[in-house]
């Protein structure tokens, strides 16, 4: 037997499998083998595109930086520094605001903030969650892309200089995070979110992992940033120890398409045929606080996995389902995930969790889903329609004899950090 190690919470977890019938896809690993804090400088001062930062800025002018939330391992403790390390003696940081780009997500509390940008530059900038429901905090910028409703966040709106940061990886159904959509979903009202993410959109099969053009979520993603305006991108891809490897930055949507290319040949692997049990996990901490955040685990697990297979997603969901938001309601509201589909293909989206539900319940329409959590009990996980194990290795061990005598077991140990796809036809 061999011993995989799975990512998960912050201690990992072991999983015993038969090599014999076993295939691992983890990145490929890529070593930082410079400090960050050079790699971060050099993307700020020789960018893909455009001048440097500093050139584009004048003294005086008013900065707004949005950052990514706490369910994101964004190195924003390196990012932010380096850039007001770059704008030193041009611009006063009572003038600059870092924004939170939540989203729909809940605001994080000011120990959680400190845990992310560290005390240095929580104490010396602003720094703000963005609210999507606070219509006073919203400024209406008009419509872009397929008649997308835009209401961005109004200290963004106001600023003088906008720079982008994020990290870059493959994304459930925006093809690739970062770049763009730091602005909008990131920064936009609950309004325009709801129809980046309608189910027209989200049920669109090129709206999946990977693909940006052509993509009808990362295409309009794409047109707001564009149309509203974006003065630097400052984008990173890391390894599967959370380390920096490359820095990118300039001109946002050139920016995003080097980032992409990078984190395409270190996150997406081939694999030759779709496999009867798959186990995934949700990366570990800080990606597997909850289950709304898992979909992403299953759903990388679900483009290698049989029809009518088994896919095991072990996240640790210390922040429960969570209780804030509709996701859990509208997980429940139905009796099946069959059910759940058909009622949301039949209604618009009025809820911001509604897009994850929908890809969950297409998941589990179409396979069997079992979880390994610390946070959530039997009960409540079933009425999301799941069933959960204390004994991951026993319930792998069972399904491959259930799936027969030629059953292969394929295992995520970073789960949407490396997305797996089948190198020809499928389901």
């Amino acid at each position: 037997m061999r011993t995989v190690r799975l990512a998960y919470g912050e201690t990992g977890l072991d999983l015993r499998v038969d090599p014999e019938v076993t295939t691992v896809v983890t990145p490929r690993h890529r070593q930082a083998t410079e400090a960050p804090r050079e790699i971060l400088r050099r993307a700020l001062r020789t960018p893909v595109a455009g001048p440097p930062l500093r050139e584009r800025v004048r003294p005086g002018q008013t900065v707004a930086i949005s950052a990514c939330d706490g369910t994101r391992p964004q190195p924003r403790e390196l990012m932010i520094p380096a850039i007001l390390e770059e704008l030193d003696g041009l611009v006063d940081l009572d003038d600059v605001v870092v924004l939170v780009a939540t989203g729909t997500h809940r605001g994080n509390t000011d120990a959680e903030l400190r845990r992310m940008f560290g005390d240095e530059v929580v104490d010396s900038v602003r720094i703000v969650n963005h609210d999507a429901r606070d219509r006073g905090g919203l400024t209406w910028v008009g419509e872009f892309g397929a008649d997308v409703p835009v209401w961005l966040n109004s200290e963004w709106v106001d600023a003088d200089v906008r720079i982008t940061t994020g990290f870059v990886e493959p994304h459930f159904f925006a093809g690739f995070s970062g770049g763009p959509k730091l602005v909008a979903p990131g920064l936009a009202a609950l309004e325009t979110v709801l129809v980046l993410h309608d189910a027209r959109r989200i049920g669109d099969p090129r709206a999946t992992w990977g693909i940006v053009e052509g993509n009808p979520v990362h295409d309009d993603v794409r047109a707001i940033a564009d149309a509203t305006g974006v003065t630097f991108g400052f984008d990173v891809v890391l390894n599967q120890d959370k380390e920096v490897v490359a820095a990118f930055g300039g001109d946002l949507l050139a920016m995003h398409a080097e980032a992409v290319r990078t984190a395409r040949e270190v996150a997406m692997r081939p694999v030759p045929r779709p496999f009867d049990v798959v186990v995934t996990t949700n990366s570990g901490y800080p990606l597997d606080q909850n289950l709304y955040q898992s979909v992403k685990g299953m759903s990388a697990a679900y483009q290698v996995v049989k029809p009518g297979g088994t896919i095991v997603c072990a996240a640790e969901c210390r922040d429960g389902f969570p209780d804030h938001g509709s996701y859990r309601e509208v997980l429940a509201s139905a009796a099946s995930p069959e059910a759940l589909l058909a009622e949301i293909s039949a209604r618009p989206v009025t809820v911001p969790d509604q897009w994850q539900v929908q890809i969950q319940a297409r998941i589990q329409a179409d396979c069997r889903v079992v979880m390994h959590t610390s946070h959530l009990s039997d009960a409540e996980l079933a009425t999301a329609h799941l069933r959960q194990t204390s004994d991951i290795s026993a319930t792998v061990a069972e399904a491959l004899a259930a799936a027969g005598p030629d059953a292969r077991l394929c295992v995520l140990p970073e789960g949407p950090q490396t997305i797996p796809y089948v190198d020809g036809p499928h389901r």
